[in-house]
This record gives structure tokens, C-alpha cells and sequence, in this order.
């Protein structure tokens, strides 16, 4: 709050040269931004990791799976990047009902034991220490 426009401008326009810049209203959200966004990285770089390990698991050549993996990612994130449409609605034109995707979808999707509450177990895990490190 202490911050005036010119401080903001200057700060955004310092920082936006890598990367994007969101601005909270709250600071005491900076641990949640950094298990999202500060971490997030490693996250995507363990995805690929876990694409990988999959792929030759069921019988592709490592390398093979690491750049279909590594590929894979990058594309995504392109597309992502570059569409206006929410993530939603991406995954959802990329799904044909009842095929493949929706088959491996369907697991990742668990309410239980899918990606969505591993992610929040992760994001809470790293807010968490965050705050412990600043205490």
C-alpha cells in the first residue's frame, strides 16, 4: 500500500522483463504465490519427468518418451499462451468423448487421488514453508 504509481510502474516494468507480474492486494499471500508460481517450475519439470517414466513404462525408448514428453509440454503451454480460451475449454477441445484422453483424463481428474488434490497438497505444502522459513 505504500507504494506509489511511479514505485508500481517501475517495479512492473523492471520485472515484467522476466516474466509476468501480478500484483496482491494482501502480502500475506506471497507464500501462496510462491508455491504456484515460485515452485511452479519444478512442478512442470517433474511432469515431464513423470510423462517420461510413463512413456517407457509402456514400452516407448527413453529419449523417445523424454522429447515426446518435453514436446508435449512446450506445445500445450504455446497454445495456452497464446489463446484467449480458459484452460477448460482447451483440454476440452483436445478431448474426444469416450477416447483416449477422456480415458487418461478420467484419472488424473480423481477428486481423490488425481492431479487436482495432489496440486493442492503440493501448493500447500511449499506455502507452508515459505511461511515457516520467514518466521
Amino acid at each position: 500500500p505504500e507504494v506509489d504509481g511511479a514505485g508500481r510502474a517501475t517495479a512492473e516494468g523492471l520485472l515484467s522483463a522476466v516474466g509476468e507480474v501480478v500484483w496482491i492486494a494482501d502480502e500475506d499471500l506471497i507464500d501462496a504465490v510462491t508455491g504456484v508460481s515460485g515452485s511452479g517450475p519444478a512442478y512442470v519439470f517433474h511432469m515431464i519427468e513423470a510423462m517420461t517414466q510413463a512413456g517407457v513404462a509402456v514400452g516407448l525408448p527413453h529419449e523417445t518418451a523424454r522429447r515426446l514428453a518435453r514436446a508435449t509440454v512446450i506445445g500445450a503451454a504455446a497454445l495456452a499462451d497464446a489463446s484467449p480460451e480458459t484452460e477448460t475449454a482447451l483440454r476440452e477441445a483436445v478431448t474426444s468423448p469416450a477416447g483416449t484422453t477422456a480415458a487418461a483424463l478420467a484419472v488424473l481428474m480423481d477428486d481423490k487421488n488425481g492431479l487436482p488434490p495432489l496440486m493442492t497438497r503440493a501448493v500447500t505444502a511449499a506455502r507452508d514453508r515459505g511461511r515457516a522459513l520467514a518466521d
